[in-house]
């Protein structure tokens, strides 16, 4: 796979492209990419993915609190890193990446000036996929009557994909979000083809899972508001060839400290050793209940107690299952 950034002047040969934020990769995702490598595949060209750094909404979230205005909505939460959504997407096959950073000069782009500069001179693409509501420009004053129209005289294809849908419901990355803050892992895997994980290097923190007789591995966290919180029986993976069972702490702690900051902490079940800067992937697979604040930390440990046992039954109950 080939990642590229900005306005590369390498000689790249044309592509077949899709558009689009692909937070978290989920079933409607899946299909797009799977119907993209298969007609580049046909068409001789690359498959290429076009996504953008920071989230849209991050950037118009952040000109706003820099301009002193109030943020009626904001931005969503990530289901994914920048670097768990490559990976996902290097798994489906996808022959190149390039990482448009979401800024001010970019954002302003008349939807026309997008099409010339971005898709037909940078990238060369030759046949477009995006889904029935895309919209593109400033203001996202383009829409796909526009970007078919202007594929004449830049010469590129446009097909639309119609969204898919489970159960009556429309597959998207605000669902999956829903699913997931409701605590319902079953439905957010339903959304996703996959449950639901989070990857991220080990970190020092400030160790009192050790002093509590339960030492945990900090999974560091790239955004302080991940879509889920609670205390899961969870599954890590990265620590030799199979996957070992764990409980997993992810939220603020608020036994601890009143940072308001986002932690995730794994503790390993039959676990000895040095996990620092290793990454890790922690897959969640059962909610055993909401983070909560204690009156003191002995009664945290009992509770922490309590939350092994419940996590290990789950888990030895899913695997004889």
């Amino acid at each position: 796979m080939l990642l590229t950034h900005g306005a590369s002047d390498a000689a790249l040969p044309p592509v077949a492209l899709t558009v689009g934020n692909f937070d978290g990769i989920h079933c409607g995702h899946r299909a797009m990419l799977q119907r993209l490598v298969s007609e580049a595949s046909k068409r001789t060209l690359v498959s290429c993915v076009l996504t953008f750094e920071p989230h849209p909404l991050e950037f118009f979230e952040r000109m706003r609190q820099q301009a002193g205005e109030s943020v009626q909505r904001p931005a969503p939460t990530r289901l994914s890193s920048l670097r768990e959504k490559l990976e996902l997407l290097a798994a489906h096959q996808v022959g190149r990446i390039h990482i448009q950073r979401f800024a001010k000069p970019f954002a302003a782009l008349e939807p026309e000036t997008f099409v010339e500069q971005v898709l037909a001179k940078r990238l060369k693409a030759r046949w477009i996929l995006i889904g029935e509501d895309f919209r593109f420009g400033a203001k996202r004053a383009g829409d796909v009557p526009l970007l078919k129209n202007l594929g004449r005289r830049y010469g590129y294809e446009v097909e639309t994909l119609p969204a898919v849908a489970q159960a009556g419901t429309r597959v998207s990355s605000s669902a999956v979000r829903a699913a997931l803050a409701a605590g319902d892992l079953a439905s957010a895997e339903a959304l996703l083809g996959r449950r639901y994980s989070i990857s991220g290097r080990v970190v020092h923190g400030r160790k009192l899972g050790r002093e509590l007789g339960f030492a945990t591995a900090n999974v560091q966290l790239k955004h302080n508001r991940p879509p889920l919180t609670g205390i899961y029986a969870v599954r890590v993976h990265g620590i030799g060839e199979t996957a070992r069972a764990a409980v997993a702490s992810l939220g603020v702690r608020p036994t601890i400290t009143a940072s308001g900051r986002a932690v995730l902490e794994v503790h390993l079940f039959d676990f000895s050793g040095d996990l620092y800067d290793a990454h890790l992937r922690v897959e969640f697979l059962h909610k055993i209940r909401d983070e909560e604040k204690y009156s003191d930390l002995e009664t945290l440990k009992a509770q922490i107690v309590r939350d092994c046992e419940a996590a290990k039954s789950f888990l030895l109950e899913s695997r004889d299952a």
